[in-house]
């Protein structure tokens, strides 16, 4: 039931009208898919430096709250994710400066070369993504939207 839905026609659903719909998937699934919400948050992520993750990482938090305050699970599942996302690209772009973990081979890891910005960054992001993930309004609606 809570596997994301890939066969699901994306471009025709707006899921603040049919949240029946939305499942949750695993981390980040479905994050640039979700409509209305990727149009609302996406705007918003951004993570070069610590300062302007710092921005985003809030402008992201304040719509969190705003769907809560509306009773919008998906909103703030979709929050959820796209702080997620701020971390892991971070983290990515923190441990290889081109953003690519793997040689062109598909199978061989390229070396990590720290960069601390995006590290800081990346902070940030995991910061206000525990923040979220650990509300209770948000545990108490995740449970319920899964049952």
């Amino acid at each position: 039931m809570n596997k994301f839905d890939y066969t699901l026609d994306f471009k025709t659903i707006d899921f603040r009208q049919h949240p029946e719909l939305y499942r949750i998937g695993k981390g980040e699934q479905g994050v640039l898919l979700v409509e209305p919400y990727k149009s609302e948050i996406l705007p918003h992520w951004r993570f070069r430096t610590p300062a302007i993750a710092s921005e985003s990482a809030q402008k992201i938090y304040t719509l969190f709250l705003e769907y809560k305050q509306q009773g919008d699970f998906v909103g703030m599942d979709m929050a959820r994710k796209f702080l997620q996302m701020g971390y892991t690209r971070s983290r990515r772009y923190a441990n290889h400066k081109t953003g690519r973990k793997y040689a062109q081979d598909s199978q061989t890891i390229l070396p990590n070369q720290e960069d601390p910005i995006k590290a800081e960054s990346a902070k940030i992001f995991y910061a206000v993504w525990q923040l979220v993930k650990a509300d209770p309004e948000y545990l108490v609606m995740l449970d319920r939207h899964r049952k």
